[in-house]
């Protein structure tokens, strides 16, 4: 199975809004960019949401049955590893590959020295094409590299084949990621992972490092937008020098994870896709649920109210809920309005905090990023929450659709 040039991936929490997704890489279509429409959900997801994987599959075939979808289209299982994987092969066609937790973990001496001895020839000036400046190579380097990442590559090795043997080599599309980590990679150290990956036997077809900045759920890119292009550019070229030298599949391409929102980088993106006629694979976060809490806060009565209740309860849990993406967000409570301020706000004021609009007075990072954590609070109103969605499904559809195409696949792939 081979991934298409260009990849969308999009979570869909409670499963409500596949056609409304879907409806953004129709539009894409016909402004004249095939996207390959990508479903990804996590273990933890399924977990907090109640759902399984199988969920998600069936989402999928009916969104693209009920628009005529003809392009490709996957489910991803997102961030699996060897005790989650199982229960994703028989419903997912596209595996991301989580290996974050093996970065850092040594490998054998023996493999060490092994790997140490197989890329001694890269020692010296390492000269890329495209890149002016040759990256300076000595053993202490790969080795460095050994002890960071050969582990994780063969664990990741592990996950690929257990794949296969399920589901067949040629059914699925392996993506390693390395992104939930707390140092980024560069393109040098892209290089030689790139090669432990290749002899781990994985024919990955993307590749998520961690860039440099910071990737915060649901909100713009924090850092230097010139040095992340200088990086995403290398990369790009760092990717096409593999894919020669290690015999990895050709369509190998950048994926970047925690997409959503990174507004000031989509230029610098695109333009280097374009000078290269590169692709790439972008996952966004959660935002769908977002868009879900800006349409019943705008659709105003019973939706308003939840939308409040659901604040409310998220800023109550507001540890329990931030903790486990702390390197993923930045919020501060002493930022976030009060219970009772919320109890007063329009459902136009709601939308206006809410929604990633920079223009509006009303919009606040750390308002949306809180809520972004508060899914779990949703999950746990289970049917109350399902019927509001269904109640407002028009007001929410709008929003889910514009969302994706006009703030995340024009300025990614249009302009």
């Amino acid at each position: 199975m081979k991934l298409g040039k260009n990849s969308f991936g999009i979570g869909d929490g409670f499963a409500h809004q596949g056609e409304a997704q879907l409806q953004g890489s129709i539009l894409a279509k016909k402004a004249g960019v095939e996207l390959t429409h990508v479903w990804n959900k996590s273990f933890r997801e399924h977990k907090t949401v109640k759902s399984d994987p199988e969920s998600v599959r069936l989402e999928a075939d009916q969104a693209a049955k009920a628009l005529g979808w003809q392009g490709q289209y996957l489910v991803d299982a997102d961030h699996i590893n060897m005790d989650t994987v199982d229960e994703f092969v028989p419903h997912s066609d596209f595996f991301t590959l989580d290996v974050a937790d093996y970065i850092g973990k040594e490998s054998s001496e023996e493999e060490t020295e092994a790997f140490v001895k197989k890329y001694s020839k890269y020692i010296g000036n390492l000269s890329i094409s495209g890149i002016e400046t040759p990256f300076g190579i000595d053993e202490g380097f790969i080795r460095n590299i050994a002890s960071r990442f050969l582990f994780a590559a063969k664990e990741a090795g592990k996950i690929y084949r257990r794949i296969a043997e399920l589901k067949g080599n040629e059914s699925f599309i392996a993506e390693v990621s390395m992104d939930e980590v707390e140092s980024p990679q560069t393109p040098a150290e892209l290089f030689f992972i790139l090669a432990a990956i290749a002899d781990a036997g994985i024919p990955a077809q993307t590749i998520a490092p961690k860039f440099t900045g910071r990737f915060n759920k649901g909100v713009d890119y924090v850092g230097d937008v010139d040095q992340f292009a200088k990086e995403f550019e290398e990369d790009i070229l760092v990717i096409d020098h593999a894919i020669k030298e290690f015999g990895l599949p050709e369509n190998l391409k950048l994926s970047v994870h925690s997409g959503s929102d990174k507004f000031s980088i989509y230029a610098p993106i695109r333009s280097l896709l374009k000078k290269y006629d590169a692709g790439v694979h972008v996952k966004t976060a959660g935002t769908t649920w977002l868009e879900e809490l800006i349409g019943l806060a705008e659709a105003g009565d019973e939706g308003l109210k939840l939308a409040k209740d659901i604040y409310a309860k998220a800023l109550g849990r507001f540890d329990e809920l931030t903790g486990p993406y702390a390197t993923v967000i930045d919020v501060q409570l002493e930022g976030l309005p009060t219970v009772e301020e919320v109890h007063g706000w329009s459902g136009e004021k709601f939308a206006g905090t809410l929604r990633h609009d920079q223009t509006n007075p009303d919009f606040n990072p750390q308002f949306r990023q809180l809520l972004h954590c508060g899914y779990k609070v949703a999950a746990e109103y289970g049917e109350t929450y399902f019927d509001a969605l269904n109640t407002y499904r028009e007001v929410i559809s709008k929003n889910v659709t514009e969302n994706i195409f006009e703030r995340h696949i024009k300025p990614l792939f249009i302009g």
